[in-house]
């Protein structure tokens, strides 16, 4: 019943939304893996990573934006009070920036495989139930499938991981980034649903600023520059993780999570170990196993069914809309 008020409030088709996720989702699953590689060479922690990461995102969104021709009729989605803007920004933030500064902590501490299955097979659970509680969203039979099948393909690629040491720590990080995460979701349908979404790049530009404020005293305390006899390969990751999995996939998922059902956003992120698992077998050469395979259709099939009925759901609505 919401849909035909995002379509108005967002200008976005739920289709289009649905395919911006997919990208981000990909995308999503290259930031743990560059990373492990920062990891490797140099000593710079999760908290100054996660500062790098979104002071070069914003500084990319910021040039973008110089670029753009916003005109007389755009400036309508930033409708709303300044206080109602300011809780907005400082809301999806913070609620970012312990996602990712969470999940960097949690791949840190217990591996990049562990840290990315249970952020991400923890969220769509949070969101879920936050999405039935403050939403009132209902998954149906199929939808309740689905997550059912992506959390199964989760569990397969987890038990057919080569002996990944769990640690109660990263655990608890990873708990914690899913928590988050499920609050930006959640937070970014709502103010999708209400009209109240504001431009996806404004917003996540603001959200990288918010995090560059909040982790800036933390990444010094930390050390926020890299000691490494490999800066150049350093630098040029931290670019990479800025631009692509940063600046690139935040705006699309702002932009498709305003327009898309929560829960079926969560299950379309699960792309995330996908991604990681496919860079693993063909950039780290990995060995492709059984339970990867299996894993990767069980994820793969969860978001193709999700994806189709979401888009199916948004045409009988428009049809339904349309005056006879």
């Amino acid at each position: 019943m919401s849909s035909p008020v995002v379509v108005r409030s967002t200008g976005l088709p739920v289709g289009r939304g649905l395919l911006y996720l997919i990208v981000a989702g990909v995308a999503w699953g290259t930031a743990g893996a560059a990373a492990s590689l920062v990891y490797g060479v140099s000593d710079l922690g999760p908290l100054a990573l996660s500062f790098w990461r979104c002071a070069g995102g914003l500084l990319l969104l910021l040039a973008a934006r110089l670029c753009m021709r916003t005109g007389p009729a755009r400036k309508g989605v930033e409708a709303g009070s300044r206080r109602s803007r300011v809780a907005r920004v400082l809301s999806t933030g913070l609620a970012f920036t312990v996602f990712q500064s969470a999940y960097f902590a949690a791949v840190q501490a217990t591996g990049l495989t562990v840290a990315t299955v249970i952020t991400l097979g923890a969220g769509p659970v949070f969101i879920a139930l936050g999405a039935r509680v403050l939403l009132g969203e209902r998954l149906g039979t199929g939808g309740i499938g689905a997550v059912v099948g992506a959390l199964a393909g989760l569990g397969v690629l987890t038990l057919g991981g080569d002996g990944a040491s769990v640690r109660t720590g990263g655990v608890l990080m990873a708990l914690l980034s899913a928590a988050a995460y499920a609050v930006m979701t959640l937070l970014t349908r709502w103010l999708g649903r209400d009209g109240g979404g504001g431009s996806p790049v404004v917003t996540t530009a603001w959200s990288f600023a918010v995090g560059s404020v909040c982790l800036l005293p933390l990444a010094l305390a930390e050390g926020i520059l890299p000691h490494t006899v490999e800066l150049t390969r350093v630098v040029w990751l931290l670019v990479y993780v800025a631009a692509v999995p940063t600046a690139l996939a935040y705006a699309l998922y702002f932009a498709g999570a305003a327009v898309v059902r929560s829960a079926t956003v969560s299950v379309i992120m699960l792309l995330e170990p996908v991604s990681a698992a496919v860079i693993a077998v063909v950039l780290l050469d990995e060995r492709l196993t059984a339970a990867t395979v299996a894993g990767t259709l069980l994820l793969l099939t969860a978001v193709v069914g999700l994806a189709y009925g979401e888009a199916r759901a948004a045409a009988r609505v428009r049809r339904a809309a349309v005056p006879v």
